[in-house]
């Protein structure tokens, strides 16, 4: 049997894979499900009972608008003063309310659109398998390095590279099965709520592509991640050790940096954040604006843009997975297994 069928059984076999994988798709079967209940199809008898609330809303206001301007006729008779403070110039008679201040859609239900928001559920789920993908590498290498498995795989097959290399690559082809496979089932749920309980509405083979295209881009953040945790935990031979990096990772990028160049007051500071790649990563691009070039006393100003491509995000992950791959295949090929 060879050593990379070895390892994707392994790795399949192991509790927590097992477990995470039952915790992934209970929580994103949970997601599915409470928006499959909190939306409404618009039909002909809930529209129509919007518009006539939106009626009575009006009728309500125009009603006390009346009375409003009644009492201040009358207040206005007897002699009363301050009556401008209190009703407004003319009684407030130029603050009657229009039919068009009432809009019928205020008062309809929630109703899921599959084409504008199904975009968004691409980047929840990327995010939920992208946790799963970083913990299950990481506990992959990790626990091997730390019950001594790792080293008496190397007694079986001693090339280091080779056995290191078949293991992220066990472990990116399962991290790929199951989101091509959990993708597949994301996407059917909410076209199923989108048909049943929303609308569907002028999804047209353009969107199906610009869809695929966001689910390649999920795809490769996943793999991203999981790579990396893969690689941390190989780095320093144990899973909390790319736990305890992803922590300090987040607190700096997301919390100190963030507080740095805030006090120091550096322009367009956001570029230097995480989040902000990952969000471009997603949406193909993100404007970022410094308010801080506009003297506003001389009057409107236009403030410096900077923008913040899927292209740049790439380079940053990409980057940063080559740099912990390559120190986690030096370290392997050169330190005392022992």
């Amino acid at each position: 049997m060879s050593l990379y069928v070895t390892e994707l059984r392994r790795l399949a076999k192991r509790r927590i894979t097992r477990l995470l994988l039952v915790l992934l798709v209970l929580g994103l079967a949970g997601v599915a499900t409470a928006f499959a209940l909190s939306s409404h199809q618009l039909t002909k008898e809930v529209v129509a009972e919007a518009q006539a609330q939106a009626d009575r809303q009006y009728q309500q206001a125009l009603t006390e608008w009346k009375k409003t301007v009644a009492d201040c006729d009358a207040a206005q008779a007897r002699g009363e003063r301050g009556l401008e403070e209190k009703f407004g110039p003319d009684c407030g008679r130029q603050w009657q309310p229009q039919p068009d201040m009432f809009d019928p859609k205020w008062s309809l239900p929630y109703q899921f659109d599959f084409r504008a928001e199904f975009p968004t559920f691409i980047a929840v789920f990327a995010g939920a398998l992208a946790l799963f993908a970083f913990i299950v590498g990481a506990s992959f290498v990790g626990a091997e390095w730390n019950t001594g498995g790792m080293m008496n795989l190397l007694l079986w097959r001693p090339r280091r590279l080779a056995v290191l290399g078949t293991k992220l690559a066990a472990l990116l082809t399962a991290v790929t099965g199951v989101t091509v496979l959990l993708g597949a089932l994301w996407t059917a749920a909410f076209w199923l709520v989108g048909t049943s309980r929303g609308t569907t509405a002028k999804v047209t083979a353009g969107v199906w592509r610009s869809i695929g295209l966001d689910g390649l881009r999920a795809l490769g953040i996943i793999l991203v991640v999981g790579a990396v945790g893969f690689a941390l935990a190989s780095l320093g031979r144990h899973t909390a050790m790319a736990l305890g990096a992803a922590v300090a990772v987040f607190a700096i990028s997301e919390i100190g940096l963030r507080i740095a160049v805030a006090v120091l007051k550096v322009p367009f500071g956001d570029r230097y954040l995480l989040s902000t790649y990952a969000q471009a990563w997603f949406l193909k691009k993100v404007q970022l604006l410094d308010f801080r070039a506009c003297e506003f006393a001389k009057g409107e100003c236009r403030p410096a843009e900077l923008l913040v491509t899927w292209q740049d995000s790439a380079w940053v992950f990409g980057l940063g997975a080559a740099v912990a791959l390559v120190a986690a295949f030096w370290t392997m090929r050169r330190r005392d297994i022992a």
